[in-house]
């Protein structure tokens, strides 16, 4: 358990980092570029997880997946948690009309939690001994 928590932990630190690229890059296009939030949120989830796929696979996930795998597992991964953005950003902002960087602290929780677990289990299963 204590593993776990250390993992998670770290997992919760490279999240920071790459939130605040995400964050900065969602503000910058809809305060300096005038550009929509969904869209402007779409745009900063690409950059951060780019951030979040380097720093995870060096100091949150120890495997021995290829990288070649590791990226198409992170991808897929990332696709859905993209999609996510997308439906909460769109419900929370266009639908309920809460204003943006609120709906984007509660889709990024969301979004977390559905990382965490699919990178734990699948885009970077522990090593495992080859013999």
């Amino acid at each position: 358990m204590t593993y776990l928590f250390r993992q998670f932990s770290s997992f919760v630190v490279v999240g920071f980092i790459a939130t605040g690229v995400h964050y900065a890059i969602l503000i910058g296009l809809v305060e300096v570029a005038g550009l929509s939030a969904v869209p402007a949120a779409l745009i900063g989830y690409i950059a951060g997880g780019t951030v979040s796929y380097c720093l995870n696979r060096r100091h949150v996930f120890h495997t021995n997946l290829s990288h070649h795998a590791a990226v198409s597992r992170f991808t897929l991964v990332a696709a859905v948690g993209f999609g996510l953005t997308y439906v909460f950003m769109s419900l929370l902002v266009d639908r309920a009309g809460i204003p943006y960087l609120l709906a984007q602290v509660v889709t990024t929780g969301i979004v977390m939690l559905w990382s965490f677990a699919a990178h734990k289990i699948w885009t970077f299963p522990p090593y495992r001994d080859a013999g």
